[in-house]
């Protein structure tokens, strides 16, 4: 087919236009949405086709750094994409290529153009060592999938639905699906309160929140109730506790948990986590059977949707995550029964965040590693992650 060289212009200068406008300092996704509603001349071809650009060109991280914008983008398009206009055009010789592996594609694009895969990944070198890091950096050139959860026993359901509405379904294991990213299930019939949408490598974490019956568990950091959210459905029976540290957070989970028809008492609590009397004055002489710490972080494991923050992190940023961490488990420690479980989560993949947490806990706490794990999600299109399950002594 003979490529439109006009359209393939314009469509570098509305990548231009929105490049030229992002100053990093709001996720991409909520930048390219304000843009799009100030251009409204943009049809629904022109605004994917940017939202590619700017997508591919983020993945290249820090790598190829001093090139025009153009350049790099060609690169990015080459080594996320099967076939690009952009890159017939503008670098045949890459064109050839297109259709390769991505491991090919690397080392292809390393030899013709001044790209280096060891430049993409902020702070490298800190990374878990259970990452193979050739592997995860590659990564970074694939789309990662939609995954949802679907609610237990309603697994045969769902999965009908979704075939009589025609959605592609990428793979299935239990109750996890996984659909190519930008999948829409909002709208269809049926399916609303029977699903959430949560990574398939978040969904593992549950094989670290084993409860017995109607036990007393705490979910510390619960945000808008994803872990919550998991474990109810698992432990409907459970005597559950969530709290952080705005009461507008806490009332999103609530929200959360009506459309999910979460029928369970559960309790809530404005709790700061970094301050010992807040703490002590909010929990008193409460004891739990678990408490769950998913911990805020750098945010790192999920850099392959959001791979903008990977030119804007640098090793202050993440010593204040590790220091706050730190902050968070000390404070949380001192109410969990001897013998009873801290389950420890961060969507990071630096060492920092993850081992050497551990390593503070279990040297200061007297606590007992009872698993942990590095949850490698760049092995199936997911979010890489890491939990760990430790006892109280």
């Amino acid at each position: 087919m003979e490529i439109n060289e006009r359209r393939v212009s314009q469509q570098l200068r509305n990548f231009e236009r929105a490049l030229t406008g992002y100053d990093k300092k709001e996720p991409l996704a909520r930048y390219l949405t304000r843009f799009f509603k100030e251009n409204k001349q943009m049809g629904s071809s022109d605004r994917k086709m940017t939202s590619r650009f700017c997508y591919n060109y983020f993945r290249l991280g820090n790598a190829y750094p001093q090139e025009p914008s153009i350049a790099r983008l060609v690169v990015a398009e080459y080594l996320c994409e099967q076939q690009s206009d952009l890159v017939s055009l503008q670098n045949p010789e890459l064109a050839q290529s297109l259709q390769q592996s991505i491991s090919d594609k690397v080392d292809i694009a390393s030899r013709l153009t001044g790209f280096d895969i060891n430049l993409l990944f902020p702070l490298d070198a800190g990374l878990s060592a259970a990452i193979d890091r050739t592997l995860f950096l590659q990564s970074h050139f694939i789309q990662p999938d939609l995954f949802i959860r679907v609610k237990r026993g309603q697994e045969e359901k769902v999965q009908q639905i979704l075939q009589r509405e025609g959605v592609v379904i990428n793979s299935v294991s239990g109750q996890t699906i996984a659909l190519p990213n930008g999948s829409k299930l909002q709208h269809i019939k049926g399916l609303n309160g029977l699903y959430e949408v949560q990574d398939r490598s978040s969904q593992y974490t549950l094989n670290f929140m084993e409860s017995g019956a109607n036990e007393s568990w705490w979910d510390a950091c619960a945000a808008s109730g994803g872990k919550s959210l998991l474990f109810l459905d698992k432990y409907p029976a459970a005597k559950l506790l969530v709290s952080d540290i705005r009461l507008s957070i806490l009332r999103n989970l609530d929200e959360r948990f009506i459309q999910a028809n979460i029928t369970q008492t559960y309790r809530k609590k404005v709790v700061d986590l970094t301050d010992a009397e807040n703490v002590k004055a909010a929990l008193q002489d409460e004891r739990f059977d678990g408490i769950i710490v998913d911990a805020p972080c750098s945010g790192s494991g999920t850099w392959g949707r959001t791979p903008e923050m990977m030119q804007s992190f640098d090793t202050d940023r993440l010593q204040y995550f590790t220091d706050l961490q730190k902050r968070i488990v000390a404070q949380t420690i001192p109410f969990i029964k001897v013998g009873k479980p801290l389950i420890y989560i961060t969507c990071s993949v630096y060492q920092a965040e993850n081992e050497a947490v551990i390593d503070y806990i279990v040297n200061n706490f007297g606590m007992r590693i009872e698993k942990m794990e590095v949850i490698k999600g760049y092995e199936s299109k997911a979010d890489s992650m890491f939990a760990a399950r430790l006892l109280k002594v």
